[in-house]
């Protein structure tokens, strides 16, 4: 069996849900389990109405109707009017969120996140499946919060692995024979039937988590790009896609950045040895890039920008040296603050790191500090990451550059920057 796992960006309107069904059409291979995530934006859209419910705009309101509003437009188009349990499916999904956001907001905010954020995923899913069987494609909904067990961490929830595994063979091996699953990326569940979220972005590990669990025989992320590319076509006029990755290569990619496959993705795979394919909903006739462990060093360099970066410096006030018992104390007040390192560098009596530039959470982790160490930052740089760098590539994106910090391996080049 395989496991599909389609994006937003592959399921933003209409057309999108009907070409979607097309691709499931084609597969000719056996079982097989599509994981959908939200549509187009609607992410950004909860995550709105979510900031506005937990501040007391009257916002709140207007902006779930604009939810409700894009997702009944899209059935409407598909359906042309005709009736299906899917108009009444989606709106007792919507009534969960009318009723939580009718009240004052008295639970953990990152519980309330994931509560409202969800229910993207959860409608998306209920429109493809609904269309999947009227197009003659016998599916079957499946509700991941079932099967993906976590524990309590809200918009980080970890994996009970082995409870996951236990229910998902007991539980969807048998659906599988005679279906279509359509579920949910990014969502899981608690032993308390709470919903959790694995992450932004989760969908992909979502998708990685079930292909290991049932043993699949490949993963398929489908996207709006030819496959994994060498470069961000938004920071690159030229890229080249590559047809063949290692395992390896990918989790250095994704960790430095690249946005093309979910950090979480590859561990699932690489430790069952399932291959993941990364292939266009565009064209999907082409071969796309396939991810394996064949352990063959990229062709071409790599280069993955992340903008709107800190650069943050941090000395021992009194001028010792930045040894174990230091790094132990900053890494724990980073964890406490949440904020992933994207590099770092330390000398004798500094320690320097490039994160993403979150204001609030930046300012909090920056007065803790400051209660042991003197911190200097700078605000407005860039990260660039070079996989499999020579001086020409370095060369190329420095140019009108000052580097601030300098991070070189044997194949990794990562440089922070600004403009001169």
């Amino acid at each position: 069996m395989d496991i599909f796992k389609f994006g937003g960006a592959s399921v933003k309107n209409a057309e999108g849900v009907k070409n979607l069904a097309n691709i499931v059409r084609d597969y000719k291979k056996g079982n097989l389990l599509v994981v959908v995530s939200a549509m187009g934006k609607m992410t950004d859209k909860l995550e709105a109405l979510t900031q506005a419910y937990l501040s007391h705009s009257e916002d709140a309101h207007a902006i779930f109707d604009e939810v409700k509003h894009f997702h009944f437009n899209i059935i409407e188009e598909l359906f042309q009017g005709k009736p299906n349990p899917v108009y009444d499916d989606v709106a007792n999904t919507f009534v969960e969120i009318d009723w939580l956001i009718e009240d004052e907001a008295n639970n953990d905010h990152d519980y309330i996140y994931d509560q409202i954020v969800s229910i993207g995923e959860v409608v998306s899913t209920k429109i493809v499946a609904a269309w999947l069987n009227e197009s003659g494609n016998k599916a079957l909904w499946a509700d991941a919060r079932n099967y993906i067990q976590t524990d309590n961490t809200y918009r980080e929830g970890k994996v009970d692995w082995a409870k996951t595994n236990q229910i998902i063979q007991k539980d969807l091996v048998p659906l599988l024979d005679e279906n279509i699953i359509v579920t949910q990326g990014f969502i899981g569940g608690t032993s308390e039937n709470y919903t959790t979220t694995l992450g932004r972005e989760g969908s992909d590990y979502s998708a990685a988590i079930f292909a290991s669990c049932l043993n699949a025989a490949a993963l398929t992320i489908w996207k709006d790009v030819p496959g994994v590319l060498n470069a961000d076509p938004k920071w690159f006029d030229e890229t080249e896609k590559i047809a063949q990755l290692s395992y390896h290569d990918a989790i250095e990619l994704t960790y430095y950045g690249a946005t093309v496959i979910h950090p979480k993705t590859i561990k699932p795979l690489q430790n069952k040895g399932i291959p993941l394919f990364v292939r266009s909903f565009l064209t999907p006739e082409g071969e796309g890039t396939a991810i394996t462990k064949e352990n063959n060093p990229l062709p071409i360099p790599s280069f993955i920008f992340k903008v709107n970066q800190a650069l943050i410096s941090i000395f021992p006030k009194d001028y010792s040296f930045i040894i174990e018992e230091n790094l132990s104390n900053i890494f724990e007040l980073f964890h406490n603050h949440k904020i992933k390192i994207n590099t770092m560098l330390n000398s004798a009596i500094s320690f320097s790191v490039s994160v993403d530039d979150h204001p609030t959470q930046i300012e909090r982790l920056i007065k803790d500090l400051s209660e042991e160490f003197t911190v200097k930052y700078n605000k407005g740089l860039e990260l660039v990451t070079i996989r499999y760098y020579n001086q020409h590539t370095i060369d190329r994106v420095t140019v009108d550059k000052d580097i601030l910090l300098e991070v070189k391996s044997r194949h990794t080049c990562q440089m922070v920057m600004k403009n001169k």
